[in-house]
């Protein structure tokens, strides 16, 4: 098989994190599964079930909490759901959730082909067995995308939020200007540790988004000044992006540096 997987179970104080690495030529591509107080977060792609699973059967579940609705963050619903389980994702995913998930042939190798499964809407806020939880609105990765606040430890589930303090290449459907957004809203909470479904634990949540925030504000400058100036969007992109991602290649284009600066000039 082409593809090579790894997986990898800590802890971060009673945050159980699992991630599942899937590795072809230079292509690397990761995701985090959570799990708190009775509580899951995410739960892995259907092309990992074996070892998610495996991971899901060690816990005490309650409630499995979906940060969007990509086929590596719901792809083992099915199973959960199942179970008896009760699956919450934003409402807006609940009927799509019902259905066979149909994406990309290269999603497909990656992450499998996410089954259909059962879902319930997110409420506003919920209780585990020992905490408070808050449901926040983040859309701009994925238009269904929220995070996880745990009000009692000062604790963020972010999804696919943050990932990198640098973002070089994003999916075609992204907004950047709405991810600005929902990192503006997320900086008034109250939060210190924070958990990214691909980046895995940061201390700092708080520093860690500040400092993406600044990059996205000084990136949104340059290709608006550029466009000013008078500079395509194939210009500015060279410029401000020279490197070359396999990941671009592969996808077909879905990945790619210049959906930054199309969704950055079309607010």
């Amino acid at each position: 098989m082409f593809l090579k997987q790894s997986f990898a179970e800590t802890s971060v104080g009673d945050v159980k994190l699992f991630e599942g690495k899937n590795a072809f030529s230079k292509v690397h591509l990761n995701v985090f599964s959570f799990y708190q107080d009775g509580v899951l977060i995410d739960c892995g792609a259907h092309s990992m079930k074996k070892e998610f699973l495996k991971f899901f059967d060690r816990l005490s579940i309650d409630r499995v909490v979906i940060t969007h609705a990509h086929e590596d963050h719901d792809g083992c619903a099915k199973y959960l759901s199942d179970k008896g389980l009760p699956v919450y994702l934003h409402p807006m995913s609940v009927e799509k959730s019902r259905k066979r998930a149909d994406y990309k042939l290269y999603r497909k190798f990656f992450w499998g082909i996410r089954p259909p499964y059962h879902a319930l809407p997110h409420e506003e806020a919920f209780e585990s067995r020992n905490y408070q939880w808050r449901v926040i609105e983040t859309p701009g990765h994925a238009c269904d995308h929220v995070s996880f606040l745990n009000e009692s430890t000062g604790q963020l589930f972010s999804g696919d939020l943050f990932v990198t303090p640098r973002t070089k290449l994003i999916l075609r459907e992204e907004s950047i200007p709405q991810i600005i957004r929902s990192i503006e809203n997320i900086l008034q909470l109250d939060f210190g540790e924070m958990f990214c479904c691909h980046a895995g634990y940061i201390k700092d949540g708080k520093k860690a988004f500040q400092q993406k925030l600044e990059y996205l504000y000084e990136l949104t400058d340059k290709v608006q000044t550029l466009s000013k100036q008078g500079f395509s969007i194939d210009e500015i992109h060279r410029q401000l992006f020279p490197r070359k991602y396999q990941i671009s290649t592969v996808s077909g284009g879905e990945w790619h540096s210049k959906h930054i600066i199309t969704s950055i000039l079309s607010s």
